[in-house]
């Protein structure tokens, strides 16, 4: 509004009263309550933007924000999506791949497998390692489905629910693994990028406090990050972002093990909802 550029809410009949549908300029009802029908219905979404002659979409920080399909429907439909390339979305989608793209570029990540089929190539697997291990599913995120194995005895029943656990909530059943640290800090590093090739970070939240692996507390700056530390993750993160040709607001996640050894987790490729303790902490929108 400030900018002179008209908005359009889109809403489910769960949020008829959201206080954002009085901000906007025009506002439109996409479905019923459940989020499967009205906010996960990208089709209706974009058909909805191309009635009103919307120019561009904002996927917020949740549901579509990271589907690289949807932000590609965008793009075929002459919309823009306000966020990453669908090619990008889905490059740091997959955490086996990002994990091997960033592992090549000299990024630390920490001790891991690639794709295991089996039980018996997830023991195989921990046994190179070293217990105890964490399963991981390839395309979640949110602590959903993780599995931590600290014996050879416990590697087939959990083997089994995380990727049943996968593939129920993310449609992919890919199951990966990496060492288990056991009482890591959480640091983001948040990453601001242009179309012209440039990286900055803006610092690092801590989400170490956490239950469940769910993000309890955001903290910035890190009480466990000195000068030196921050340099070198804002250095990593910023070289992560490059390499895959990043232009958009994002997130690094790094862990930092008790040696202040510090790794590539994952990488967030849309605005997340703690990026307003960066805004509050730099000033920067």
């Amino acid at each position: 509004r400030k900018m002179g550029i008209k908005t359009v809410a889109v809403y489910s009949e769960a949020y008829e009263e959201s206080p954002h549908l009085q901000e906007a300029d025009e506002a439109y009802l996409i479905g019923p309550p459940s989020p499967r029908e009205s906010y996960l219905r990208g089709d209706t979404i974009i058909r909805t933007a191309l009635d009103c002659k919307a120019d561009a979409v904002h996927p917020g920080y949740g549901f579509l924000s990271e589907d690289h399909e949807f932000a590609l429907a965008c793009r075929e439909r002459g919309l823009v999506f306000i966020g990453p390339g669908p090619e990008t979305i889905e490059a740091m989608g997959k955490k086996i791949q990002a994990r091997a793209t960033m592992a090549a570029h000299g990024i630390p990540v920490v001790k891991g497998s690639g794709v295991l089929e089996s039980a018996e190539q997830a023991t195989a697997a921990a046994e190179e390692i070293g217990y105890p291990v964490l399963l991981k599913a390839s395309g979640g995120g949110g602590g959903i489905g993780m599995e931590v194995v600290d014996a050879p005895e416990r590697i087939e029943k959990s083997f089994e629910k995380c990727r049943s656990r996968a593939g129920a909530s993310f449609g992919d059943e890919t199951v990966y693994m990496e060492k288990y640290l056991a009482s890591p800090r959480h640091v983001e590093i948040q990453i601001v990028a242009d179309r012209s090739g440039n990286v900055w970070h803006l610092g690092e939240r801590d989400c170490s406090v956490q239950r469940r692996h769910q993000k309890v507390i955001e903290e910035s700056p890190s009480p466990a990050v000195t000068k030196e530390i921050r340099a070198r993750m804002g250095e990593d993160a910023v070289r992560a972002a490059s390499v895959i040709q990043y232009d958009s607001v994002g997130t690094v996640e790094m862990l930092m093990d008790e040696e202040k050894n510090t790794y590539f987790l994952e990488m967030n490729t849309r605005i997340q909802v703690e990026h307003g303790v960066t805004e509050l902490r730099t000033g920067t929108d």
